[in-house]
């Protein structure tokens, strides 16, 4: 997986950049939250990617943020949500509107972005519901905001087939304190481990 690029960019048609690493010219579809802060041609940039493998092609696509990003993945988990309509998604509207939106079961204002019918709408308000924002808030840990070490620990534990709120629950057993990411997934699977064992 090709998690970032860092190069200069050498072409810029929206929602599609090249940008030149090492003498390699990369295709990269970003969203237009992403181009707004992208600099003029010919600067040098750090993006945070992602790579979609299909069957007819490779696509890779950028982000400003960890945020943008984290929310293009969680929405291309999503039945019926692409990547063509979650950069639509993250071109509309910005990760915190988007959590709002999610938050109230705001279903047209998700409608009113271009490609968002109101059945794809009603499944993002309703599979998302979990997926979002500062996930261990629900449960009482303010602290799980993204880029945490809880939400990068929390994202590691969903990534790896948990439920979100077994995700929370696990990471709340894992004890307070200022733990680093690695030490607080250590801990959530050794407790796991034990409710299994």
């Amino acid at each position: 997986m090709i998690g970032s690029l860092r190069g200069r960019i050498s072409a810029k048609a929206p929602p599609q950049l090249t940008l030149e690493v090492g003498g390699v010219g990369y295709e990269v579809e970003a969203p237009m939250s992403t181009f707004f802060h992208l600099p003029q041609v010919g600067a040098e940039v750090l993006l945070l990617t992602h790579l979609v493998v299909r069957e007819d092609a490779q696509v890779l696509y950028g982000f400003a943020t960890q945020e943008e990003r984290h929310l293009f993945r969680s929405l291309i988990r999503v039945s019926g949500v692409g990547p063509k309509i979650a950069l639509a998604l993250l071109s509309g509207i910005s990760v915190n509107a988007f959590a709002e939106c999610v938050q109230r079961e705001d279903a047209a204002a998700l409608t009113r972005i271009p490609g968002v019918g109101r059945k794809t709408a009603e499944r993002l308000l309703v599979e998302m519901r979990d997926r979002l924002g500062t996930p261990a808030a629900a449960a009482g840990t303010p602290a799980a905001a993204v880029g945490s070490p809880e939400g990068e620990a929390y994202g590691a534990l969903v990534a790896l087939g948990y439920r979100p709120a077994e995700a929370t629950r696990l990471l709340k057993a894992a004890g307070p304190g200022t733990h680093s990411t690695e030490e607080l997934i250590r801990r959530a699977l050794q407790g796991a481990a034990r409710e299994q064992g």
